[in-house]
């Protein structure tokens, strides 16, 4: 095969191979991550979030984190940028919910960046998900565009994950005897009969 065709061949799968995800690790410590949408920069035109922040090449971006057994998690999702913009969030290929509803904002609307001040503000999607122990790999789409057809937008995700309380030594003696002391009446009033 002479090197013409080797390039080209070479050229045409670059251009059917499909656009490679960014993984980034989702720390479980409460801390604002964002991502952003735009169809125009995205590499299959759509409108999934895109990695712009983290590689600077637009590819399809995840969020991948594991929560220990004995663990839970409070994954937030919410709208940045303009207000008006919803999202459908995913762990892999399963739909995980939609963040709230809100009337479809304008891009004349004022700007919020800050996560907090947008989560706080009730013009601006959020999603609130509890999470159990295993592994997720977590991204998303634009389900409602601001103008209805910008489909460009910031977002933010954020993960805080806890420990379940599991009882202590103390607890569950005491709640032994407070079963043999419940047993022990038990006998003494079928006795007394």
């Amino acid at each position: 095969m002479n090197k013409q065709l080797m390039a080209a061949a070479l050229a045409a799968a670059m251009i059917a191979a499909p656009a490679q995800a960014t993984s980034v690790a989702l720390a479980g410590d409460g801390r604002w991550n964002e991502f952003d949408i735009d169809a125009m920069l995205s590499p299959d035109g759509g409108n999934g979030w895109i990695d712009e922040a983290y590689a600077g090449d637009d590819s399809a971006l995840r969020f991948t984190f594991t929560i220990a057994a004995g663990s839970h998690g409070t994954l937030t999702i919410v709208d940045t940028g303009f207000a008006g913009d919803t999202f459908t969030v995913m762990n892999g290929a399963t739909i995980l919910g939609t963040t709230s509803r809100v009337p479809a904002g304008t891009s004349a609307g004022a700007l919020v960046f800050d996560a907090d001040d947008a989560l706080a503000n009730p013009a601006y999607s959020r999603g609130v998900f509890t999470l159990s122990a295993g592994t997720y790999s977590i991204g998303g789409t634009l389900l409602q565009s601001v103008d209805g057809d910008l489909d460009a937008t910031l977002g933010a995700v954020r993960l805080a994950v806890v420990s379940v309380p599991e009882p202590t030594d103390g607890a569950l003696m005491l709640a032994g005897l407070a079963g043999l002391v419940a047993l022990a009446r038990r006998r003494r009033s079928t006795n007394s009969i």
